[in-house]
């Protein structure tokens, strides 16, 4: 394709980029690359409430059918089966057949999931560079991250930049602008673990819907993003003393899981701004989420008190006893200080391992000037899903009280020795064992009670 077609083709406004010779488009407006100049909760009235909706609704939930009747391809003898439409060109393939691209959404569907994808862009880009500005070099310093960290990490919110700008482009006029966020960290460990957290829902929440585009094109270029992105997910990771990729395959969500992981955080938007149609479930709270910063994780806590706050991903709490903290610890398997890669002698997590719950009810108010309401449209909690790698798992789960219970870490293996349960996960509270896979893991929305975020390695 020519380098002057992306800027001709299927924009409203702007230009998904521009060929060497000509004037770079414009930016998304985002405070001149600097952290917006307040943030903090929104103390308002919201004006509406809920998610975006249709005027008309065709059922309760998705019903679960057969294999599609055109899924029907196999190849026994390893050669193609049917005419080439070009030397070198295999039959198949979508948008293959010479059509121009058009890089704009084609549907609902993908309106709502790049606009979701706008609104993760924007927080990145504000709190990369809010930590930058908020934290002293002393700060910095002890926290082990020196002016070389800090500048890449610098170059990282610049990247959101590009990233919001190509998906708002996508979008056109109605794009999603940038908000005012409410952070829970208070030390660079915080904001490290923070920004791990936050970079996984963003990744993984592409990650599921990403082949479910209708624009191939659109879906390509996201692809591009991406895959950045995960770079970015991994080196918070190494920053805040973790294994930088503890799995195999990475998973993908639901854009409702990241939603409602991502909503709490911001406190209010510009009047008039885009509303998304995703749904926000009531939270589930980890009472004993593995404290990162501890030598020993299984010393955390059972009661919530170790993470700093009580929003669904805030990041563990750095205020840890010194003998028991793993930034001052000595020795390969105990120091949790950033590095390449780290191994812990004590695993943050393991199978057998008893994890404590709380869930909130339906019915609270979060994100944009508080108005998004949580729902769930499930039954009474029974099963714990656990959602990593190429799996959803279920383990039992135990109510012991009024919105509170507890299970047992499931174990087992994907392939190999590649544990089941690893990362940053979703983890759920569902009235039914459902069987889902990989590409159909929204059929278990309508099922689940309240959702949170597992720190399992």
């Amino acid at each position: 394709m020519h380098a002057h077609a992306l800027l001709a083709l299927g924009l409203l406004h702007g230009a998904l980029a521009a060929p060497a010779n000509t004037r770079a488009p414009d930016v998304v407006s985002q405070n001149g690359y600097r952290s917006a100049p307040y943030h903090g909760p929104y103390s308002g009235t919201p004006t509406v409430l809920g998610a975006a909706k249709a005027s008309k609704t065709l059922a309760p939930s998705i019903a679960p059918k057969p294999p599609n009747p055109t899924a029907t391809y196999y190849n026994a003898a390893g050669v193609p089966t049917q005419p080439m439409p070009a030397p070198y060109v295999p039959a198949g393939g979508l948008g293959t057949n010479g059509t121009l691209p058009r890089y704009m959404v084609n549907s609902d569907w993908d309106f709502e999931s790049i606009a979701l994808g706008v609104y993760q862009e924007y927080i990145e880009l504000d709190l990369f560079h809010d930590g930058l500005a908020r934290f002293s070099d002393d700060d910095f310093k002890a926290a082990g991250i020196g002016p070389e960290v800090r500048s890449l990490i610098e170059f990282m919110a610049n990247q959101e930049v590009g990233h919001a700008t190509l998906l708002s482009n996508m979008l056109g006029e109605a794009a999603p602008k940038q908000c005012v966020y409410n952070y829970p960290y208070r030390t660079v460990r915080e904001w490290l673990d923070f920004m791990q957290r936050l970079t996984r829902f963003g990744e993984s929440g592409v990650w599921g819907f990403l082949s479910h585009l209708d624009s191939r094109e659109v879906s390509q270029m996201l692809s591009q993003s991406i895959a950045i992105e995960a770079r970015q997910q991994m080196v918070f990771r190494q920053l805040a003393g973790l294994a930088p990729m503890p799995v195999w395959f990475e998973n993908g969500w639901p854009q409702s899981w990241q939603w409602t992981m991502l909503a709490p955080y911001i406190s209010s938007c510009p009047a008039g701004q885009t509303r998304l149609a995703w749904q926000n479930f009531p939270t589930l709270h980890i009472l004993n989420n593995p404290n990162i910063n501890r030598v020993d994780a299984n010393n955390t806590r059972p009661d919530g008190s170790e993470q700093a706050g009580n929003r669904i991903t805030d990041p563990s709490s750095s205020n840890v006893t010194q003998g028991d903290a793993c930034m001052t610890a000595n020795g390969i398997g105990k120091n949790c200080q950033a590095a390449l890669a780290r191994n812990r002698t004590e695993p943050l997590s393991y199978p057998g391992k008893k994890v404590y719950f709380s869930w909130d009810n339906p019915g609270q108010h979060v994100g944009p000037n508080n108005s998004y309401v949580t729902s769930t449209t499930a039954g009474q909690p029974k099963f714990v899903g656990w959602s990593n790698q190429l799996n959803l798992t279920y383990s039992p789960l135990t109510v012991t009280g009024q919105n509170r219970g507890w299970t047992t870490q499931p174990g087992g293996m994907v392939f190999g020795d590649d544990g089941v349960i690893n990362d940053t996960m979703a983890v759920m509270l569902t009235d039914l064992d459902l069987f889902v896979t990989p590409f159909n893991t929204t059929m278990l929305n309508p099922h689940i009670v309240a959702l949170g975020l597992y720190q399992a390695g």
